[in-house]
């Protein structure tokens, strides 16, 4: 019993440790190093499947065979969440990337009404008014409020909601976990990207120039500590409850916030603080809300 909650607490403190680190350290890597971002996603999903081919080995998860046909439209909308998301914090504060990305629950409610007919309750719409506000609120009062990463930022939520609708479905669909969906999504995804990054960035061998060993060390670090968001989540989930990752993601939401303050100097003005009380509280509302219904069935 006590392996059982030393292994659960171990999932959940990694899983929140490597979170934080992974949007610190991306958010570092764009302000002082200049990396280009297409390039680094690019680098995270082959580091990805790197870490998933030996988890697989290591018979931590069982390999399933899936057509690429079957996962290639997820491998997309998989590229575009990540890249959207990841030009969201190079372009905006890290509170306003992380407050921004509170605004994929009442996307995908709306995706789930408008596509699939699924109306949720009162008291579930009701939750999600204080995080729209939230959000709006934080935007407006930005004190780095510039057009193109509120750009990047409604559209990394929408396609950001899209995937996470998609994967729903193709976890039902094909009787597979996240690791295994991921195993195929994330080399395809990169094979995706390797098309892209000749037009849009510089090539590899034009980095030896722009940057030095150190510097890419730190990116390969970076793309490390991405694997091990994907390894936690999945071990969070196993050991405990999608529940528990969910409140989880509450002190990610506010750790993220404060590292931002104080390792970027981001500080927040005080409309921006209403704001981000707003997002939290609709967040907590829409958890505790769900939390009962579950437990209620």
């Amino acid at each position: 019993m006590e392996q059982s909650n030393l292994r659960k607490s171990i999932a959940i403190i990694g899983n929140i440790a490597c979170s934080i680190t992974v949007i610190l350290i991306n958010k570092w890597i764009y302000k002082e190093i200049g990396f280009p971002n297409v390039t680094l996603t690019f680098i995270h999903f082959v580091m990805t499947f790197i870490g998933l081919y030996i988890c697989e080995k290591l018979n931590i998860f069982c390999q399933k065979s899936i057509s690429l046909k079957d996962v290639w439209l997820l491998s997309a909308t998989f590229c575009g969440f990540v890249v959207l998301t990841n030009l969201s914090l190079e372009n905006n504060t890290v509170g306003t990337y992380q407050v921004a990305k509170s605004m994929t629950t009442p996307v995908i409610m709306a995706i789930q009404y408008f596509h699939y007919n699924k109306k949720a309750s009162l008291p579930v719409v009701l939750s999600v008014i204080p995080i729209i506000f939230g959000v709006i609120c934080n935007f407006s009062y930005d004190i780095k409020f510039n057009v193109i990463g509120c750009f990047f930022a409604c559209t990394g939520v929408v396609v950001t909601s899209l995937y996470q609708v998609l994967v729903g479905e193709k976890q039902k669909e094909l009787q597979v976990n996240s690791m295994q969906l991921l195993f195929y999504q994330a080399p395809l995804s990169a094979a995706m990207l390797l098309v892209i990054i000749p037009f849009v960035e510089p090539l590899p061998w034009e980095w030896y120039t722009a940057f030095s060993f150190k510097e890419f060390m730190i990116v390969l670090s970076s793309g490390c500590v991405a694997f091990f968001v994907n390894l936690t989540i999945y071990w969070v989930i196993g050991n405990t409850s999608a529940v528990t990752y969910n409140m989880a993601g509450h002190m990610k939401f506010l750790l993220t916030l404060i590292g931002g303050f104080f390792i970027f100097n981001e500080w927040p003005q005080q409309n921006q603080i209403l704001g981000i009380v707003c997002t939290l509280g609709g967040v907590l509302a829409y958890t505790h809300i769900k939390v009962r219904k579950k437990r209620s069935l």
